[in-house]
């Protein structure tokens, strides 16, 4: 994935605004950490502040049996479920785990190519990690998402390990990568539910319909 120019071939909704050019850009933020730092934590307070209903994309949970983890599902804001990955199941692997391509495809970027259709306010994406980059469906949709005249927001998280495609991200100057720590953790969702409830209350003071909040 690369940052997209002017020359390259658009998603059909990014370069549709919200009726007019927005003061702000949309925020773009991506939380970054070591697994297990709170990361999903931290978005899914925040999708709860904002609200969920302003909110489309995909969660990342673990699959466990027995008190032992044994794989990954991506589970979208209105609850559908699906693998991602199951311990010594074929497929790319991660470690142990068989990553499940076409699972991934057929529900989390399907969720997001919807969304990004129809203007969803706040797209949710967890995580950007190495099984879900798998997907070339997914990369080439990262594409439309963070281009600069995408008019919707994006809360996210993304591996910290280095990989081609999230350090063609880290590079972007529209996009914030925040480091996730035991001393901002707790402070985090109060300031991005901020950041991202202006957003939504400048789009509906220009006349774009947004369900409310709760």
């Amino acid at each position: 994935m690369t940052p997209p120019t002017g020359d390259q071939p658009r998603h059909p909704a990014a370069s549709r605004r919200f009726g007019q050019t927005p003061a702000l850009p949309p925020p773009r933020v991506l939380l970054t950490g070591r697994p297990g730092c709170g990361k999903t934590t931290v978005v899914q307070r925040v999708v709860e502040r904002i609200g969920p209903q302003r909110c489309a994309g995909f969660f990342t949970e673990e699959v466990r049996r027995r008190g032992r983890r044994v794989g990954f599902d991506v589970v979208t804001l209105d609850g559908e479920r699906a693998p991602l990955a199951r311990a010594g199941a074929p497929g790319p692997r991660v470690s142990r785990y068989g990553v499940d391509v076409a699972s991934f495809e057929r529900l989390a970027v399907r969720t997001l190519d919807a969304a990004l259709s129809r203007h969803a306010p706040v797209l949710v994406i967890d995580e950007i990690g190495k099984m879900e980059l798998f997907s070339q469906r997914f990369v080439d949709l990262l594409g439309p998402i963070f281009d600069p005249a995408a008019q919707s927001a994006v809360l996210g998280t993304v591996m910290q390990g280095r990989h081609r495609h999230v350090e063609a991200l880290r590079r972007r100057a529209d996009i914030r990568i925040v480091q996730l720590t035991a001393e901002n953790r707790e402070r985090l969702p109060l300031e991005l539910s901020e950041m991202f409830g202006g957003f939504l209350r400048e789009i509906e003071g220009r006349g774009r319909p947004v369900p409310p909040a709760g």
